[in-house]
């Protein structure tokens, strides 16, 4: 039974399948988020109340309004204060961290089994650190520094750019990174639900952690990989001696971009196994509640169509920079290997030279385009 002022926040939930159901155990809360923000701000001195709201809400409600009325306002205020629309960026690999440490913290507050949110806040941790990490050594948190590819877009977006904003960069985005986080909703109700299995972790909350962490480790070493071919090109295009401590030949250096390790069976490793860890989420709170599929899918599809258009969008800016990378992309998969993947190393084919060519052609079709919309 819960205690009587939890009623308020969580469904009563009776077998695994209901805590995937969404018409009961999101539907009845949503009216909670139209009063939330102003019970907060008539008792923002009050640390005790705001931390009896904080119980009596339901924490996916608290979880959105969070991502809603807070992070996507402060991140389009700084994008259009500053014109640096890299805001949301700063804080890719921190946001889904608290949404998730946020859930495991309501849990043990409720007094409720968190075996699978622990277990969810802990691989989103040791996730967020290896992002975060990769985005300071990269410059990203230098004050100015900016995503090349909102440089570009703003090119092409003119006067559109503010809407563009609004929509997609600062609302979008957060609302996309609260909803790759809300399986762990899902695995916070199955913890609910008495039993004496619930007393401990099932097989399922065993082993998908492991299959998380088995992704990052792949990201953490094509991050490595990339970064290590770009100081030897960098180190390359300052003295044009080929460094002596990278393993890379003068031609791998010239192509200006990297072919070899994991990049030469996939265009992006660390794109690929990205998408997969909040894929792997989604299903470990499908095979916990017992359900083929669910409503937090939005999430995880809504997570690769973004993979899928920005990299189709970075490819872009890509070809156009280096010649040979239309080479490349009939050659190696963008995200997984192709059945007949081809060393950059072996000669160009005339087959490829004559695709590469289209393919020249159609992009700068559509850069025409884009400039004749600018106009």
């Amino acid at each position: 039974m819960l205690v009587p002022h939890l009623a308020t926040a969580l469904p009563v939930v009776k077998t695994l399948p209901e805590c995937a159901d969404f018409v009961k155990t999101v539907g009845p809360y949503i009216p909670q988020l139209y009063t939330l923000p102003q019970q907060v701000y008539a008792h923002i001195t009050d640390l005790g109340t705001l931390k009896n709201i904080y119980l009596y809400t339901n924490p996916l409600i608290t979880a959105f309004a969070l991502a809603i009325f807070f992070i996507a306002p402060l991140a389009l205020i700084a994008g259009e204060v500053n014109k640096n629309y890299s805001q949301i960026d700063r804080f890719w690999s921190i946001i889904p961290v608290v949404f998730n440490a946020h859930y495991s913290l309501w849990a043990h507050m409720a007094g409720f089994p968190t075996h699978s949110v622990d277990r969810a806040m802990a691989v989103s941790v040791i996730w967020g650190a290896r992002l975060t990490f990769n985005y300071w050594r990269k410059g990203g948190y230098q004050i100015g520094s900016e995503d090349y590819r909102w440089v570009t877009v703003r090119k092409y977006a003119g006067n559109w750019m503010f809407l563009f904003n609004v929509l997609f960069i600062s609302f979008g985005q957060s609302l996309l990174l609260f909803l790759i986080t809300t399986p762990t909703y899902v695995l916070l109700l199955t913890n609910t639900i008495p039993s004496p299995a619930a007393a401990k972790p099932s097989t399922y909350t065993q082993t998908f952690p492991y299959i998380i962490l088995t992704l990052v480790a792949i990201e953490y070493i094509a991050d490595q990989q990339q970064w290590t071919f770009h100081q030897a090109k960098h180190g390359y295009q300052s003295t044009a001696q080929v460094p002596k401590q990278h393993n890379y030949t003068r031609a791998q250096l010239d192509r200006g971009f990297n072919t070899t390790g994991l990049f030469a069976y996939s265009r992006h490793p660390n794109f690929a196994a990205e998408q997969a860890v909040w894929v792997a989420l989604y299903q470990w709170c499908c095979c916990e509640s017992f359900v083929l599929w669910n409503w937090t899918v939005v999430g995880a599809a809504s997570y690769l169509l973004l993979f899928w258009a920005s990299t189709k969008f970075t490819e872009f800016i890509t070809a156009g920079k280096y010649p040979a990378y239309r080479v490349y992309q009939q050659r190696v998969g963008k995200f997984l290997p192709k059945a007949r993947t081809r060393s950059m190393e072996e000669g160009e084919t005339g087959e490829e030279k004559r695709t590469a060519e289209k393919m020249e052609g159609r992009e700068a079709k559509v850069k025409d385009a884009l400039k004749g919309k600018k106009r």
